[in-house]
């Protein structure tokens, strides 16, 4: 009797993988998806979890914390993918970098926590604050930007004490400018608050916590913001590892979505590290500061239509 109830158990749990599985068109659909998101996020800064997230979940049913999970995984794999590119190019700035993950690894791993134990439509509604902020601190920043290149901000800041004991400003040659940035970092006690909110983003939101990093240096620590891409780049990945540890052991990471989200963002942060430099930002950015808008609006949708408040159509 008791073989074969086991038997039974076995054969019921096998049945539940089965119709878990996707399809090879859903997988497909996928990689695509992930494409685009390791190509946006590659010229921004960011994982592509804000793109990721919102569409498994919405248009593909996937549960919450599974699509973040996976989006965690295709985070790092397009952080990976742009390191070689942003180094030679010597954009990305390590020192900060590494400064500002001492914060991010913690808020990462308390981020990830609190999302195994948050309701899912709690994590709707709050991914939708994080993408209303995108869209804020997206399209501030072409602002502050345009006036920085004009009155050669980036060199006319007072360097604090952490900047100074720890060698954080630099330079770098944009292409699309055709001449040498030099820039002072500041601020970087603010920077590093910011950024430890933005490991907590990442861990209960799988985003990788990019958007507030590049802001945090852009608009608190005074970096250019194609040095603030490209330092982000490297840490988000940093920081998903962080919290993917904890989804991987509870289980929660299944290989039929995350395989085709890191295939598909690795292609495309490939293709966008190749161009970040090249281009001018200001479209760009205003297109995605848009994007995040609606996005937030379609998460806050759903989280409310969990919790009972609104309805969907």
């Amino acid at each position: 009797m008791r073989l074969g109830a086991e038997s039974m158990a076995a054969a019921l749990c096998l049945q539940h993988l089965v119709s878990m599985a996707l399809s090879g068109l859903d997988q497909l659909k996928f990689l695509l998806v992930a494409v685009l998101a390791g190509f946006v996020g590659s010229i921004m800064g960011i994982g592509g979890g804000s793109i990721i997230v919102p569409v498994l979940t919405n248009v593909f049913g996937v549960p919450i914390r599974e699509a973040v999970a996976a989006s965690l995984v295709g985070v790092i794999a397009t952080s990976i993918s742009g390191l070689s590119t942003y180094f030679r190019e010597e954009i990305t700035n390590i020192r900060m970098a590494l400064f500002l993950e001492t914060s991010t690894t913690l808020g990462a791993m308390l981020g990830a926590l609190l999302s195994l134990v948050t309701p899912g439509s709690f994590l709707y509604v709050i991914f939708a604050a994080f993408s209303f902020y995108i869209a804020a601190s997206q399209a501030y920043s072409i602002r502050v930007e345009e006036r920085k290149i004009r009155k050669s901000g980036f060199r006319a800041a007072r360097p604090d004490r952490i900047s100074l004991l720890l060698g954080l400003s630099g330079r770098y040659f944009d292409e699309s400018e055709g001449r040498r940035v030099e820039y002072v970092i500041s601020g970087t006690l603010a920077g590093w608050l910011v950024s430890f909110f933005a490991g907590v983003g990442s861990g209960m939101l799988g985003i990788g916590g990019g958007f507030i990093k590049v802001s945090a240096m852009n608009l608190f620590m005074n970096a250019p913001l194609k040095v603030a891409i490209a330092t982000s780049k490297f840490m988000v990945g940093i920081t998903a590892a962080t919290s993917s540890v904890v989804y991987y052991l509870r289980g929660v990471v299944r290989a039929d979505v995350a395989a085709p989200v890191a295939l598909g963002t690795t292609l495309g942060a490939i293709a966008g590290t190749k161009v970040m430099n090249k281009l001018r930002v200001r479209w760009l950015k205003a297109a995605f500061s848009a994007l995040a808008a609606y996005l937030g609006y379609v998460m806050l949708r759903r989280g409310l239509w969990l919790m009972g408040v609104a309805e969907l159509p």
